[in-house]
């Protein structure tokens, strides 16, 4: 029997605010533990949560982004379950009364777009942190996490496939990214996933039993994880066993995952409206006033790219895949105005270095204006294309200019016709094996004659006048 894999995802995103969605505490990462806490995020009797406005607005700037419906009123649950690091008993969440639905983006696949629907985004609160004892059987309850403001984005079950599934999270990232209301970073957990998946026969419009996957802080881990359970899944119903409704963590170092506990279902969370906190009523001028401040996000700058700049498709999505490499390209263009020139040095030599320090382009040591003035020298003839990459990884190491390099260093390009004419005759009188040898048709030496000169110019001859300077010499 042929199977069709189904997959809805459930995605956190944590919030770029200063403070905590209901109570004044810092949300930095990285701060010794429990030292960003109060009453209100502990959860002190008799404390009372305060909304924070830029949480909603935040919200609103995804919901809108990703073509939800923003509904006029959304209002807080409580969702009560026990965990030792929620100091509550229970999550300030929204239920019934979400923020935004009826959404959808489009993906990129191997076959086309395809677009997923979005069911809801809502706002809630995140849970405390355990820390986990490696040397005795303890753990310990970190809650500076505990209260930070969280958006979930819910997915309709329209992926087919674990590369769908990864490519979907990319996209998702991008947008938050570019909105600049979540960094995105799924190793530190603020950008978090847990995955539905089943599988059902082909061809059948009903769902099978799905199985729940978390524990997974990479794209990859997710494209790994969601491979090993729908190997797992079609095992046992090809062997007519079922599939049992669960939890189940994913062990990135075994690759494979394990059962953690039974599914909870919405009942077991036992929602009720949160007593404290009113209801949020949202009007059609705020919503007007938060799409006003949207920024140009990837989708439309990618296809900006396109026209604008007649780039390849594969170079624009690469250049707007973050929003401060968008704006790198376009200011280096600005000064030099030649795209696709500017869109390959920047794939090439930039992004390999970057790659290789693990930096982020808005840390670059290399200015827009420094890179558009070594182009320049280049196009200029200035100096040659082989000396413009060793002079881009000295302004890359020392954040000096090209032309400060270039002048300190003598590495002008010579483009004298007289000085190369020399040092050409120079080369071809010291090689007359390989003279004779070219001209009974052995052209291939002409790569061997440009060499030498090169070499005798320390790679400052003009390789345009070197190769027509050689050619006449050669056959004259």
């Amino acid at each position: 029997m042929q199977f069709e894999t189904v997959i809805g995802l459930e995605v956190h995103a944590q919030l770029l605010t200063k403070t905590k969605i209901f109570c004044s505490c810092s949300t930095q990462f990285g701060a010794p533990p429990n030292t960003h806490t109060c009453p209100v995020c502990l959860g002190m009797p008799g404390v009372l949560p305060v909304l924070n406005r830029t949480v909603v607005e935040y919200a609103m700037k995804m919901a809108l982004a990703t073509h939800c419906r923003i509904l006029p009123r959304c209002r807080f649950a409580r969702k009560n379950y026990f965990y030792p690091d929620l100091p509550k008993g229970y999550q300030i969440s929204q239920y019934e009364l979400p923020l935004g639905v009826d959404g959808w983006v489009e993906i990129e696949t191997e076959a086309g777009q395809r677009r997923i629907g979005i069911t809801r985004i809502h706002m809630e609160e995140d849970a405390g942190k355990l820390i986990h004892d490696e040397a005795q059987p303890v753990s310990y309850v970190d809650f500076n996490r505990t209260g930070v403001p969280l958006i979930e984005i819910v997915s309709e079950p329209d992926m087919r496939s674990p590369e769908e599934a990864a490519a979907y999270l990319r996209t998702l990232r991008d947008i938050l990214r570019y909105l600049q209301i979540c960094d995105g970073n799924m190793e530190e957990g603020s950008f978090r996933c847990d995955a539905n998946i089943s599988l059902r026969p082909a061809g059948s419009s009903g769902f099978g039993t799905k199985t729940e996957l978390k524990n997974m802080n990479s794209f990859r881990n997710v494209q790994r994880a969601l491979e090993f359970e729908v190997r797992r899944q079609r095992a046992l119903l090809e062997k007519g066993e079922a599939v049992v409704q669960e939890t189940r963590l994913w062990d990135p170092g075994r690759g494979v995952t394990v059962s953690m506990r039974g599914k909870e279902e919405a009942h077991d969370y036992r929602y009720f409206p949160d007593p404290d906190l009113v209801p949020v009523e949202i009007d059609q001028a705020w919503v007007d006033a938060v799409r006003s401040g949207l920024p140009e996000l990837p989708d439309a700058k990618r296809e900006r790219f396109i026209r604008q700049y007649d780039l390849p498709a594969y170079d624009a999505r690469v250049l707007t895949a973050s929003r401060d490499l968008a704006d790198y390209f376009e200011a280096v263009v600005a000064d030099f105005p030649q795209p696709k020139t500017v869109s390959n040095w920047i794939m090439s030599e930039l992004m390999r270095e970057l790659k290789r320090d693990e930096r982020e382009i808005e840390d670059c040591p290399v200015s827009p204006s420094h890179l558009a003035e070594l182009l320049q020298l280049m196009d200029r003839n200035v100096i040659s294309g082989k000396i413009a990459k060793a002079v881009f990884k000295e302004m890359y190491e020392t954040g000096a200019s090209a032309k400060a390099i270039v002048e300190a260093k003598g590495l002008e390009q010579v483009s004298d016709e007289g000085a190369i004419d020399a040092v050409v005759r120079e080369v071809l009188a010291e090689n007359p094996k390989e003279v004779e040898s070219f001209r009974q048709g052995k052209e291939k030496l002409l790569g061997f004659f440009v060499g030498q000169v090169m070499k005798k110019t320390r790679g400052k001859a003009n390789p345009r006048l070197v190769n027509e300077m050689l050619l006449k010499a050669l056959k004259g």
